[in-house]
This record gives C-alpha cells, sequence and structure tokens, in this order.
C-alpha cells in the first residue's frame, strides 16, 4: 500500500468517468476541476473501458481497497456496466449519480457487482429541486432511489448540498430519511473555492447545532473529525471539509479525471499528473508520484494567517 508524506496509506480512488451530464446544478465544481462540460457525445478525450479497467488493476496491485465511479453523470457511460464487472476483486465499487438513469439499470449495475450508491438530492419539492438543479426530472430521480432500493443497492445516500438556496429544506430531508427504509442523508459543506460564490455559503455548525437537539443519538468519527446524527432512526451525516484540519489530515484517496489525469486533492488542480499512454508502468509510475506529493489542503497547503483566514502557504509552494 502506497504512503505519502504524511503517513496517509491511498486505500481509496476516485475516477470521473466523464464530465458530461444532463443536469446543470448551480453548485457544481465537476470534481474541483471547474465547469468543464461540453457536448453530451462522448468526447475523444474521455478514458475508454479498458483503460479504467487497467488503472483499477494497477490500484489493486497497491493494495487499494474501494473505488467510486463519478462524472459528470457516470450513468451516460454506456459501458458503466462493464467497467464495474471488470473491477479487480476485493475492491469495493460505488457510485456517486443523480439517479435519472438507475430505474432502468439499477438492477443490472447490482449484477454487475455494485455495492453502493449515492444519489444528489437537494430538495423534495420538484420546484425548487428545478431551481438548484435546472432540470425537470425529479420524477426520475424519485423512482431512480427507489429502483437503487429495490435493487439492494442499500442503504442508499441522498447528497445533499448545503448552501443558502437548500438550508431550508434540511428538516424535510432529515425527516424523508427517517421515514423511508433504505435510505440515509449525507449533508455536503458548500465549498465556495470550488463553486465560487461565496455568499451562497452557510454556518454548517447551526446545522451540527440542530441535529444535534433533534439526535437520539449522536457518533463522533475522530478520525475525519465527523458526526453522524440518528433522528428518529434516521441516519444523517455532514461532511464539512471547509476550515476541518482533521478532515483534510486523514484523506486516504486520490482522484482520477475523465482524461486519464491523476490528483492528489479535490481542491487543488496544480499537482495533476498524466498518466501517458495509459499502459500499466505508466500508470505505476504516475501512481507512486501523485502520492509522494500529496499534501494535506487544510493545515498545510492552506494555513491560517493571523487573522484566521485560510491563505496558501507560501513556503510550501515554493519548496
Amino acid at each position: 500500500m502506497l504512503v505519502d508524506g504524511f503517513g496517509r496509506e491511498v486505500t481509496g480512488v476516485r475516477i470521473s468517468l466523464t464530465d458530461r451530464c444532463n443536469f446543470d446544478c448551480v453548485y457544481c465544481h465537476n470534481e474541483g476541476l471547474g465547469d468543464t462540460r461540453g457536448p453530451m457525445e462522448p468526447d475523444d478525450d474521455e478514458m475508454s473501458t479498458d483503460d479504467v479497467v487497467r488503472f483499477l488493476e494497477v490500484a489493486r496491485e497497491f493494495d487499494v481497497e474501494s473505488v467510486k465511479f463519478t462524472g459528470g453523470e457516470p450513468m451516460l457511460r454506456a459501458d458503466l456496466e462493464e467497467i464495474i464487472r471488470r473491477t479487480p476483486e476485493g475492491m469495493e465499487t460505488s457510485l456517486t449519480t443523480n439517479g435519472t438513469f438507475l430505474p432502468g439499470r439499477a438492477e443490472d449495475l447490482r449484477a454487475a457487482g455494485l455495492d453502493r450508491v449515492n444519489v444528489s438530492q437537494d430538495a423534495l419539492e420538484p420546484e425548487a429541486f428545478r431551481e438548484v438543479t435546472k432540470s425537470g426530472a425529479y420524477d426520475d430521480v424519485i423512482e431512480g432511489v427507489l429502483a437503487a432500493v429495490d435493487a439492494g443497492l442499500d442503504p442508499v445516500k441522498l447528497n445533499m448540498v448545503v448552501f443558502e438556496a437548500t438550508a431550508g429544506y434540511v428538516p424535510e430531508m432529515v425527516e424523508h430519511v427517517a421515514e423511508n427504509d433504505g435510505l440515509q442523508l449525507q449533508l455536503i459543506e458548500y465549498m465556495p473555492e470550488l463553486a465560487g460564490r461565496p455568499e451562497w455559503a452557510v454556518d454548517i455548525d447551526r446545522v451540527h447545532g440542530w441535529l444535534a437537539e433533534q439526535a437520539d443519538r449522536v457518533e463522533h468519527r475522530e478520525m475525519h473529525d465527523r458526526r453522524r446524527y440518528w433522528v428518529n432512526g434516521g441516519m444523517v451525516e455532514i461532511v464539512d471539509p471547509v476550515g476541518n484540519e482533521d478532515f483534510c489530515a486523514n484523506c486516504h484517496r486520490v482522484r482520477v479525471t475523465h482524461q486519464g489525469m491523476l490528483k492528489g486533492c479535490l481542491n487543488r488542480n496544480d499537482d495533476l499528473k498524466p498518466m501517458g499512454e495509459m499502459t500499466s508502468p505508466e500508470i505505476r509510475e504516475a501512481f507512486r508520484d501523485v502520492v509522494a506529493e500529496r499534501v494535506p489542503y487544510y493545515g498545510e497547503y492552506m494555513v491560517k494567517d493571523d487573522d484566521g483566514e485560510w491563505v496558501v502557504n507560501e513556503e510550501y509552494i515554493g519548496a
């Protein structure tokens, strides 16, 4: 298993299969790359099926235990089931999707070997959903979530980005997962560094406080300083990396762009590593290099100045 200079073992990879998407969510940062989305037709620069599988085979050589497939919308890839089917034995497979294509494919994905699925869902009312996603596919998403549960991909995690436009919907989403078996809720802190519009950010501590008041039980995961709240039987977890040094200090995942570039951190694009022609030796070399150069974003790459504001660590940049 590869270990970076901060003692963090790399146990997982997150692979963007495409930057194409049938939604246009207002907070989208496209896996930290910004809005690079192009036409809906497949691009020549997307990794091929064999490229993805070859990368996974190398990752498994380094004892990587899990892979999450993302996009864009990864279900726009017609070969998704094949990629999952060819994922090396012993690697847990999961998928982050907007859910619109799950009604027709959830069972096939499960049969191919998919273990878990996260579905982006920011509201429970069609018009509010449309405002955030710029899509009228609300009913398809609801049907997709049910299809995933029925296919045995449970618990299905609903991903909700918490920012100015969605914060008011948190209570009903919490109630929704409590009332529906097979669902969990993952509240994701809005990241202005990636998405822009800092005025949209909300105080995530207020969400923590509200959930703590409602919860029957709270679990504190010390490694990432993350908290899980059980409210009326439903599980809610907050992903809050902004300003949370423990979160970055305990990150064990590297990422792959749809074009086949490795990156050690979601927030950075100055550390992209090409994998050449995607031969196994080239992948191994790039993988070793990107792990060796990984650095925690908050607490090392970004540090607090005398006013308590996060600024780029010039000493690190100049090193």
